[in-house]
């Protein structure tokens, strides 16, 4: 089945993508972050036309769009801005290749973790990085605290928070609504409080699914630092609901 490809039509660069390209030429850090948050909805819609494409298959959106996003920064890393060619016709190419290559893995190797659980275990292993190495009294806490930093990035997921959307399709009853949506407020409140870095990385983990080693190549760091920021954040997250409240702590 030939790939669906996006329409271009009426495609031009903007004085704004312009000015991204140049400063990514120019050594600029933020710029291929910039590039790549400029250019993610293109990203998306690809992936979502190859998932009606697919209807009645077993491989979730959240993969697709996954590696929507691999092919994408794959492609700002190659392409080159002094071409004539516009970006999103070289980019296309790139990231429907990177789902249907990423189709075929996971096809070929049905036993292996998808790419939605591996960044799941990623994520429970940046919390577990905290907790103490050995058994005694500092354990169960050490436990607990896990537990709640996986609640809260359930929340970020399900809920779509970073992005300031709500998109959880549950549906709570009465009483647990109102809790759920005051501590949806606690957590978007505290998401504006995070330094832009941590947030930053919330973004791209939880609303764009990203890998911690992506996120590493887009904001020029190790994926071991991703992960420790990352615990970070969610740190400073639960420590502001339990102040208000919400997911105490009992010692």
């Amino acid at each position: 089945m030939a790939a669906p490809q996006p329409s271009l039509e009426g495609y031009e660069r903007d004085p704004q993508e312009e000015a991204l390209w140049a400063a990514l030429q120019a050594g600029g850090a933020a710029a291929r972050e910039r590039l790549f948050a400029y250019h993610a909805p293109f990203a998306r819609r690809i992936a979502g036309r190859h998932f009606r494409n697919r209807s009645g298959s077993d491989i979730e959106f959240g993969d697709l769009h996954q590696l929507a996003c691999a092919g994408l920064l794959e492609a700002i890393d190659g392409y080159d801005a002094g071409r004539a060619v516009p970006f999103r016709a070289y980019a296309a190419r790139r990231i429907s290749g990177s789902i249907l290559d990423g189709i075929a893995r996971m096809s070929d190797m049905r036993e292996q973790l998808s790419f939605r659980a591996r960044v799941r275990r990623e994520r429970l292993g940046s919390l577990m990085e905290a907790a103490p190495r050995t058994g005694g009294a500092e354990t169960l806490p050490a436990l607990t605290e896990i537990a709640v930093g996986l609640a809260i990035g359930f929340l970020l997921e399900g809920t779509g928070l970073v992005a300031s959307q709500d998109r959880s399709d549950s549906r709570p009853g009465p009483y647990q609504e109102v809790q759920l949506k005051r501590t949806v407020a606690r957590l978007r409140e505290g998401l504006t409080r995070l330094p832009e870095r941590e947030a930053a990385i919330l973004h791209h983990h939880y609303d764009e699914g990203l890998t911690f080693e992506q996120i590493g190549a887009l904001l020029g760091l190790t994926k071991g630092r991703i992960s420790q920021l990352h615990q970070a954040a969610l740190a400073l997250l639960r420590k502001r609901l339990n102040a208000a409240g919400e997911f105490r702590l009992e010692r």
